[in-house]
């Protein structure tokens, strides 16, 4: 494919959408992969499936692949659910939670992720998701963004010990957040003190520029 073929030197702009919720949506040929891109930022595959990626492994492809039952916060066009089936071969049950209704619909018409079958996608806001759901997770994934901002909820105190308590022991929380500013960078530090000796934490800075990974280990 021609368009393929020249993003390897130069971004070739597929389609543009507005979102309501997202605002301004782009698929892009970049350096021959598709990808989707808000206003300010990569929202799948490129740049954040690296980093998402490099999550994963830090965790263990062959120890997920154990696990039965994740669920992701924030899909965008799915990046990181291709990465777990393709590459981890996680064969056990994924939900995804996206808030924008026009983004899953991109992630379906231009990534296939209604192709796969141990997926389900709930369109919802992730707070309320994780009120709501009576099950519990071997891996939560939280890649929660509005273009570059993070919503504040994500670093509260009752959101942390929901998401603790849905979490099963041994299980692992995988956190994608961005540090831009030195207030990101007291906010993350801040975020670290919520988890007591029953927790095994660790953050990986500088993933990819401004991203900063943690890996949260449920031990008891």
């Amino acid at each position: 494919m021609v368009q393929k073929f020249l993003s390897y030197f130069i971004p070739i702009s597929i389609k543009k959408f507005n979102s309501e919720i997202s605002k301004s949506l782009e698929v892009t040929w970049n350096n021959g992969e598709l990808v989707l891109d808000s206003k300010n930022t990569n929202y799948s595959y490129g740049s954040l499936q690296r980093i998402l990626r490099k999550g994963l492994k830090y965790i263990g492809f062959e120890r997920i692949k154990n696990f039965e039952n994740i669920l992701v916060l924030g899909v965008a066009g799915g990046s990181v659910i291709k990465t777990l089936v393709d590459e981890v071969k996680f064969s056990g049950k994924i939900t995804g939670v996206e808030i924008d209704s026009k983004v899953v619909e991109i992630a379906n018409n231009y990534f296939g992720l209604n192709k796969i079958p141990n997926c389900k996608i709930v369109v919802d806001d992730a707070f309320e998701f994780v009120l709501k759901t009576k099950e519990k997770y071997d891996l939560i994934i939280i890649d929660v963004f509005q273009d570059t901002t993070m919503p504040n909820f994500l670093f509260e105190d009752f959101f942390i010990n929901r998401i603790n308590f849905l979490l099963n022991i041994n299980g692992f929380i995988l956190f994608n957040t961005m540090v831009i500013t030195k207030n990101d960078e007291i906010r993350n530090q801040l975020y670290k003190t919520k988890f007591d000796k029953n927790y095994s934490l660790r953050m990986y800075p500088k993933v990819e520029t401004h991203n900063e990974l943690f890996t949260i280990k449920k031990l008891s």
